[in-house]
């Protein structure tokens, strides 16, 4: 998908890889960037048309999308992270990433479907990430939403090919964003995540994988859980 020309919609671009997003949308000749924020007043990029969104609210989605009918190319990058455990985790926060990244990018999709089919197929790119091939430690809740994300990408790729709007899934490790803002580890610059990810879109790559991270994780999916998760078969259990 050519970007130059093209109608774009970012979800959650008032900071970190939305903003990113955005602007580099902008500037690689994206016609109308829509800059979709909870808090529309925090969009600082000039040239983007922000607008109100909460993903999580069907009736706002619908409204965005009645206000945006132009869009030829839907990023889905709002998100959150709750960091909780899944068995002793609070429910409502556990509830809350499942409702953000898995029904609230199939809200987008949902009701978005109809306008990129209209404006000739487009293009949908939903953030997803390396946690999507695993879990981790202290954000099982975030790795099971992103992990239900990556398989809604699989299957509304498989839904909207007929109306010839590519679907892409982008998987990236820990970038330096206000999300882990709070973490002492390696991180990766988001600006280059978002390179990375443009430049997927416009070779019409179906799932992009923008860093060692998130290769390995892929990778790993067909190694035994006893491999990839040591510690825990309970002692006196012998793994099957």
């Amino acid at each position: 998908m050519k970007i130059s020309g093209s109608v774009a919609l970012v979800t959650g671009a008032n900071r970190g890889l939305g903003r990113h997003f955005a602007r580099q949308l902008l500037e690689r000749g994206a016609a109308k960037v829509y800059a979709a924020a909870r808090r529309p007043e925090l969009v600082d990029l000039a040239g983007v048309e922000a607008i109100r969104l909460d993903i999580t609210d069907t009736a706002a989605v619908a409204a965005a999308a009645q206000a945006a009918p132009d869009v030829t190319l839907l990023v889905n990058n709002a998100g959150i992270s709750t960091f909780q455990h899944l068995v002793t985790g609070d429910m409502d926060r556990i509830r809350l990433e499942m409702e953000t990244h898995y029904f609230g990018t199939l809200n987008m999709i949902r009701a978005f479907a109809p306008a990129l089919a209209a404006n000739g197929g487009g293009a949908v790119l939903n953030v997803l990430s390396a946690l999507s091939f695993g879990s981790y430690p202290g954000a099982n809740a975030y790795a099971a939403a992103k992990a239900a994300e990556w398989s809604l990408t699989n299957g509304v790729r498989m839904e909207l090919a007929g109306q010839r709007t590519m679907v892409s899934g982008l998987h990236l490790g820990s970038a330096d964003t206000d999300m882990l803002a709070g973490f002492d580890l390696p991180k990766s610059d988001p600006a280059d995540m978002v390179r990375i990810a443009l430049d997927g879109v416009e070779a019409d790559r179906l799932e992009i994988l923008a860093d060692r991270e998130s290769v390995e994780a892929k990778a790993a999916l067909s190694a035994d859980p006893g491999e990839r998760y040591p510690g825990t078969v309970p002692a006196g259990w012998a793994a099957a």
